[in-house]
């Protein structure tokens, strides 16, 4: 069953909104590196170089980041991207690894990325321009699942995958249900589908070693309503107009059925 579509969050003329938030909806960052640029002072608001996050703003005041003034929040777009394999998931990498972001079209302006894919992990990944949005659709409690085809290898013990569905403790780090389904065992390797809701950091990598088997291939289907489809690698294609709204609706944590 849906949930009903949490209300948007309306800036308040008088109080005003924490700058972090601001400059999430504008596109520029998530929250937490907007909170993390304000503390290294790159932000400055009327005048004034930011030294904590904790700080409120208003429709007037005037907000620049690195020297430059806070681009206008236009209308929330999201793409789907095919993430080919050998792409990191961040706008630069200190080993000068080849990004996601380096390989879009100019013409998407800036984007973050809802949720990642490691180095090796390939499939869909979900871009906006819109950070509290991408903020929002990361939490658990959205309720979407992620669903992955993942290739193993090593012989699956049926009961192990079943037991994963009570959720399981790796390395003294508690995971949340996750459902695994052995598809198929081709000699060495086999091919599982897994669903899992909470996503974090190389979860499913950790998760297969803990049941003693090496993901060899891991490829992200779907995030929630979002399929990856007929996608090929490096397509993006944008979600407009119905399949929009419906999904996000004013409140962009819409709860989706059919996980």
């Amino acid at each position: 069953m849906n949930a009903k579509p949490e209300k948007p969050d309306a800036p308040d003329a008088q109080k005003g909104e924490r700058i972090a938030k601001v400059m999430a909806r504008a596109g520029l960052c998530s929250r937490r590196e907007a909170e993390r640029w304000i503390t290294a002072g790159r932000v400055v608001v009327d005048g004034k170089v930011l030294a904590t996050p904790a700080v409120t703003v208003s429709r007037d005041s005037v907000i620049q980041v690195d020297g430059e003034t806070l681009p206008t929040a236009g209308p929330t777009r999201l793409w789907r991207y095919h993430k080919p394999v050998g792409l990191v998931t961040s706008h630069g990498d200190p080993q000068g690894r080849p990004t996601v972001f380096s390989r879009l079209p100019e013409t998407m302006g800036r984007v973050i990325s809802i949720g990642r894919l490691d180095l090796n992990s390939e499939g869909l990944l979900l871009l906006t321009n819109d950070g509290q949005l991408a903020r929002r659709l990361e939490l658990p409690e959205t309720g979407w699942t992620r669903r992955y085809r993942v290739r193993v290898h090593g012989q699956p013990d049926i009961r192990k995958l079943a037991a994963l569905n009570k959720g399981v403790t790796v390395s003294g780090v508690h995971y949340a249900p996750v459902k695994a389904v052995l598809d198929k065992q081709a000699r060495a390797n086999a091919w599982l589908t897994v669903s899992l809701e909470e996503g974090r950091n190389r979860e499913i990598r950790k998760i297969m070693e803990h049941l003693g088997l090496e993901v060899n291939r891991l490829i992200r289907l779907a995030y929630g309503p979002f399929q990856l489809g007929n996608l090929d690698r490096g397509q993006i294609d944008e979600i407009k107009g119905k399949v929009l709204k419906e999904q996000l609706g004013t409140g962009p944590a819409k709860k989706v059925a059919g996980k």
